[in-house]
C-alpha cells in the first residue's frame, strides 16, 4: 500500500478501509439496507462507489429485515466469507439481538473451537441530531457482556481506518459502532494498509495528575477540558480506549497508577455501563495507589430526547467532565 498520507474524514476513511479489503480479498462481501449505490451507498453515504466497483454480489442492498442480514452475515461467515454487515443505527441491533448474541457470538465456544464467525457488524448511533429516543443509543454495554465478541468504538478517521481493516481481518465477530456525529471530522491516513490492533489503546494526551479515560465523541470533550486545565497549572492524560471489548487494562493501570485519579467518560447510560467496569478493575488492582474515588461522567439514566434542549443536557457536558476531574483533585 501507499505510504502517502491521505486527507479524510470518518465517513472517507471507512469506505477506503472496506475498498482496500474488498481488494485485497474476494471474500470480503457487504450487506445492509440501502448500502449499494443504486441507493446511493447507505443512508451516510458509508459504501459509496463499492457497489459499483465490486458489484451487486459483493455489495448488495437488502430488505428492511436486520434479523435477516445478519443471520445471511453468519451463514456467509460459516462458509468462508468474510461478511460486513450494515444495520443503519444501533437502536436496530435489538431487532437482530438472538442472531448476534446466540450465533455469532457462541458458534466458536459451541463448536470447540472448530468453527468461526469472522463478520463485522457495523452500525452508526449518537445524540444530537434531533432523532429521538428510538435512533440515538449508545448500548455498546450489552455487547461488551457478551463473550465471544469484539466491540470497537473509533474516534478519529485514522482510527476509524486502521480498526476497521483489523475487524475485517478477526476470525471473531466485531461489533463497529461509528459515532454519527464524528463522521464529518477531518483527518489523516498516514499509511494505506496500516492496521490498529484491537485492544489496544491510545494516550491522545500525556499527564500526570489525572487519568481521563474515554471513547468516542467524548475523547473530544475530555481534550478540550484537559488544555483548560493545563492553563491552571492542572496536568490531565486523555487515555482513547478505542475497543471496549476486550479493554486495555495495561493501558489503563499505567495511566492511572501513574496519575491516581482517574474519571471515566462516556455517552451511554451510567448504569452498568463500560464506566463501571473500567471504575471495577482500577479499584481492584490500584486500589492502594488511588488518591480518590474514580469518577463517572455519561449521560443520563433516561430515553434519549426529542427535545434539542433537552438532549443537550443529556449528553455529557464539557462542565461536568470538568466537575468530575475537580472533585478527584480536592
Amino acid at each position: 500500500m501507499s505510504s502517502e498520507a491521505k486527507k479524510v474524514n470518518t465517513i472517507e476513511a471507512i469506505n477506503l478501509a472496506i475498498d482496500d479489503a474488498m481488494a485485497a480479498d474476494s471474500n470480503v462481501i457487504v450487506l445492509g439496507e440501502d448500502v449499494a449505490d443504486a441507493q446511493e451507498g447507505g443512508v451516510i453515504g458509508v459504501t459509496k462507489g463499492l457497489s459499483t466497483k465490486y458489484g451487486t454480489a459483493r455489495v448488495r442492498s437488502t430488505p428492511i429485515a436486520e434479523q435477516a442480514i445478519l443471520g445471511a452475515a453468519i451463514g456467509a461467515a460459516l462458509a468462508g466469507m468474510r461478511p460486513i454487515a450494515e444495520i443503519m443505527l444501533m437502536n436496530f441491533t435489538t431487532v437482530g439481538m438472538d442472531m448476534i448474541v446466540n450465533h455469532a457470538a457462541k458458534l466458536r465456544f459451541m463448536s470447540g473451537g472448530q468453527t468461526h464467525v469472522p463478520m463485522v457488524v457495523r452500525t452508526m448511533t449518537g445524540a444530537g441530531f434531533a432523532t429521538g429516543g428510538q435512533h440515538s443509543d449508545f448500548l455498546e454495554s450489552w455487547f461488551v457482556h457478551t463473550a465471544g465478541m469484539k466491540v470497537v468504538i473509533p474516534s478519529t478517521p485514522e482510527d476509524a481506518y486502521g480498526l476497521m481493516l483489523s475487524a475485517i481481518d478477526d476470525e471473531d465477530p466485531v461489533l463497529f459502532i461509528e459515532p454519527l456525529p464524528l463522521y464529518w471530522n477531518p483527518g489523516t491516513i498516514t499509511e494505506r494498509g496500516k492496521r490498529i490492533p484491537l485492544g489496544k489503546a491510545k494516550v491522545c494526551m500525556e499527564g500526570s495528575d489525572v487519568t481521563l479515560i474515554s471513547y468516542g465523541r467524548q475523547v473530544f470533550d475530555c481534550l478540550a477540558v484537559a488544555g483548560k486545565l493545563a492553563a491552571e497549572g492542572i496536568k490531565a492524560e486523555v487515555l482513547d480506549l478505542r475497543t471496549v471489548s476486550p479493554l486495555d487494562n495495561e493501558a489503563i493501570f499505567k495511566s492511572v497508577g501513574k496519575t491516581g485519579r482517574a474519571v471515566v467518560v462516556h455517552e451511554a447510560m451510567k448504569n452498568c455501563g463500560v464506566g463501571a467496569e473500567v471504575s471495577s478493575r482500577i479499584n481492584e488492582n490500584l486500589f492502594g495507589k488511588l488518591k480518590a474515588p474514580v469518577q463517572r461522567v455519561t449521560s443520563a439514566f433516561c430515553p434519549v430526547p426529542f427535545s434539542k434542549a433537552l438532549e443537550d443536557a443529556f449528553i455529557p457536558s464539557q462542565a461536568s467532565i470538568e466537575a468530575a476531574v475537580r472533585v478527584t483533585l480536592k
